[in-house]
């Protein structure tokens, strides 16, 4: 099989800002229908590297090269863009030459009562075109699709009419990544498309993504969409940019056989160094001095091996003061939300989410998950007293403290600087407090800006140390991984996987919830329902209890007038075979990712000699081939009756 084409590369890319270079030396190449993540540190210039392939930015230095006639979609972090048009045609200006096809039909359809002859036969044969250009790009599929796509972005129904100039900043975004998905391009850049999504979004998009046949490159701090989604990491770190041949959880094995083979090396050579230079001091002026010149110039020769670099990390630690009660928190039935106006002579409350009897014990690991605007982080915000509880009651335990971490930070004061900050939330000396911030990466004068200048992720670490100074037996967190990078979540969970109190935590991070619960609290349609162990079990529970969903009945097909009966026939063949090579490349690219991310598991499981998992690895192998060739063999079939189709239609 010949290798596949590439459809971009990156050749010594460099960005200086200024005096300072922020990357330089970056080069790499994407294949058609490859799924490639870019990870690095906040800052690492990630998001510039996506701007400069987009054409949004210009690089200092290096080539950008993308193939012939190669269509790209570049989705930014956050959208900011206003629009009259409403949600709906927003999406479908994705659809721009089948619009533009579908216009001027329209046209054409007007001009046609009012000419005749060779004007009318052109008018006829422009509209064949438009017509083939039409149906080719989707154009019947349309509205279908862009209200598939917008629902699995969570946009109902009634929303679709909305103007998008009403909508909030995460709506907008979302609206834009279904124009960026509906574009079908041949390379789509996704900066942090998982932003403002809730776990059932999250599982659609992958979903999606798995069965797309276009290549992307994908910045992301969400490690369990990258890992379903990506077959290879790109590492950006200390300005260069390395390459792994895996998925995320590949790709971090591979860094720690890859960073402690640089160490051996790294301390090896030191020590050849080391050894050569005594040779040298001691013997420079005597008898072996010739020998000794010999070596000072071989080492002066020698290639020195630079220091493996590692990222500062965050150094979390809870100890809490006191151990509580076996009971946590204990709740009857409980209704939560918000008192509205008045109704009549009524006062109707705002209900978001009831929950049944609720009992969290000493230890426990509880996720709260659930659609956005489900009632989350109202519950959380009930639970801490500062929204009153609408029906029910709850208690906490014998000693309980709580530590509580708000999604928006707002135990942060709006005034002062990181350090007076600590200071006030503790007595220490100064000289204290800064090494207690550089343990959340504040270092030199950052320990002096304002609150109001930090960034989100400055913002989540500060409140995280400040959570750290309560010394709570008991942490409550609403989405405590927002703003971190993968590096500071992970230190994060490290430091909560040995917290030896109670967790009720709210996240979209599944990696993390996956990593720390014990049990779940599920929002689903207004109830909480409980469920025990993380996320992964919640989803093979859900694959468990999902019924097969019944085939729809194919709709009955419109009868052409009869002067059109043979061309009709005709192009809804063509349009079948296209759908099905269509279907197999696609099939091909998902079973060629699969078999890449088996061959790299393969590899991590020999350096293991984890030889129940390759005899797995192995079966699976064999089976993804097996499906892989069926699927080669549908599309050679498809292929083979296109060839015949092109063929008659060009000899009629």
């Amino acid at each position: 099989m010949p290798p596949t084409p590439t459809i971009l590369s990156v050749q010594n890319l460099g960005k200086r800002f200024g005096s300072e270079q922020i990357f330089s030396g970056v080069s790499f190449q994407v294949a058609e229908r490859e799924h490639v993540a870019l990870v690095g540190v906040n800052g690492a210039g990630k998001s510039t590297v996506l701007r400069i392939i987009a054409g949004t930015e210009e690089q200092s230095e290096g080539l950008v090269v993308k193939s012939d006639g190669a269509r790209v979609t570049y989705l930014p972090q956050e959208a900011r863009f206003e629009s009259d048009r409403t949600v709906l045609e927003e999406a479908q200006e994705a659809f721009a030459p089948v619009l533009a096809a579908a216009e001027r039909m329209h046209e054409i359809e007007l001009q046609m009562g009012d000419v005749d002859g060779d004007t009318l036969d052109l008018l006829l044969d422009e509209y064949a075109q438009l017509q083939q250009r039409f149906e080719t790009h989707g154009g019947f599929e349309m509205e279908h699709r862009s209200e598939e796509v917008l629902s699995g972005l969570g946009f109902n129904e009634s929303q679709f009419d909305q103007p998008v100039r009403q909508l909030s900043g995460g709506q907008k975004t979302r609206v834009a990544l279904a124009k960026a998905l509906l574009a079908d391009p041949d390379l789509l850049l996704l900066d942090e498309p998982t932003n403002h999504l809730d776990l059932a979004m999250l599982d659609w998009l992958e979903d999606f993504l798995q069965g797309w046949g276009g290549a992307c490159l994908i910045v992301s701090h969400d490690r369990y969409f990258l890992d379903r989604v990506t077959t290879r990491t790109l590492d950006l770190s200390f300005g260069r940019l390395e390459d792994y041949p895996a998925p995320y959880a590949g790709y971090l094995r591979l860094r720690e056989e890859r960073l402690a083979r640089r160490w051996k090396e790294y301390e090896e050579q030191q020590e050849f160094i080391e050894k050569t230079e005594e040779y040298i001091r001691r013997y420079k002026a005597g008898q072996r001095a010739r020998e000794a010149r010999g070596r000072q110039t071989r080492l002066d020769r020698l290639e020195r091996i630079e220091r493996p670099r590692e990222h500062q990390e965050l150094h979390i630690n809870i100890t809490p003061v006191t151990r509580s009660g076996e009971n946590v928190l204990r709740s009857s039935r409980l209704t939560v939300g918000y008192p509205t106006k008045l109704r009549g002579n009524m006062d109707e409350p705002d209900v978001l989410v009831q929950t049944p009897d609720l009992l969290v014990e000493r230890g426990d690991r509880v996720a709260l998950i659930g659609p956005n605007g489900g009632g989350k982080t109202t519950l959380l915000r009930t639970l801490m007293g500062e929204i009153p509880l609408l029906k029910g009651h709850f208690e906490f335990g014998t000693n309980v403290q709580i530590g509580y971490y708000a999604q928006s930070h707002e135990q942060l004061p709006p005034t002062g600087t990181p350090l007076s900050v600590v200071l006030d939330a503790q007595p220490m000396g100064e000289e204290s407090a800064r090494t207690f911030l550089g343990r959340f990466l504040f270092s030199d004068d950052d320990v002096f800006k304002p609150i109001g200048a930090l960034s989100g992720g400055e913002r989540s670490r500060l409140a995280l140390g400040l959570l750290l100074l309560e010394r709570a037996n008991f942490l409550v967190l609403d989405e405590p991984t927002n703003h971190l990078d993968v590096s500071a979540r992970e230190s994060l969970e490290e430091m909560l996987a040995g917290f030896p109190g109670t967790l009720l935590f709210v996240s979209h991070d599944r990696y993390f919830i996956d990593k720390l619960a014990t049990r779940l609290w599920i929002v689903e349609d207004g109830k909480v329902v409980q469920l025990l162990g993380n996320y992964s079990d919640y989803q093979r529970t859900k694959a468990g209890a999902a019924p097969s969903p019944k085939p729809e009945p194919a709709p009955a097909p419109i009868a052409p007038k009869p002067e059109a009966a043979h061309k009709s026939a005709t192009t809804r063949s063509e349009s079948a075979v296209r759908k099905a090579i269509t279907h197999a490349e696609r099939e091909i690219s998902k079973l060629e990712s699969r078999l890449n991310e088996i061959s790299d598991a393969l590899t991590i499981a020999e350096v293991d000699q984890d030889f129940e998992k390759m005899a797995e690895l192995s079966d699976q192998f064999d089976t993804t081939q097996e499906r892989l060739e069926l699927a080669y063999e549908t599309w050679e079939t498809a292929s083979s009756e296109m060839q015949d189709l092109l063929e008659r239609t060009a000899a009629s």
